[in-house]
């Protein structure tokens, strides 16, 4: 499963649609793919008791929201763009919610590991 055969994914992850969804997650940079890791940072920040440090963390808190939001947006536009160039009577069912999820997970723990490198074509 981990080198992504096609019999080894789980129903989730199979089709050419879902393929085409981690592939392209995988081939690109994108700002909702550090989400975690500022996330902690905010999570350790917000634990302290330093109150001027808090005051800085809940707006911080609803940009990182608003900056997943919109990458979310502009990954699900160019998705379904691309979708239907190459496959257009597939349906895009699930395919949205599929790459915005890989596209938040840190990429070495993603599940099929990605067989693309960033800036790799597809």
């Amino acid at each position: 499963m981990r080198r992504g055969e096609e019999w080894a994914l789980a129903p989730r992850d199979r089709g050419p649609i879902k393929k085409l969804a981690r592939d392209y997650v995988d081939s690109h940079r994108r700002p909702s793919e550090y989400y975690m890791y500022v996330l902690v940072v905010l999570l350790i920040a917000l634990l302290s008791r330093n109150a001027t440090l808090n005051t800085y963390v809940s707006p911080l808190v609803l940009v990182l929201i608003a900056v997943v939001a919109v990458d979310s947006y502009l990954l699900r536009r160019s998705l379904h763009k691309l979708a239907a160039e190459r496959f257009p009577n597939e349906s895009t069912r699930g395919m949205t919610t599929y790459a915005v999820m890989r596209g938040l997970q840190i990429r070495r723990f993603r599940m099929p590991a990605p067989r693309l490198k960033p800036g790799d074509k597809f």
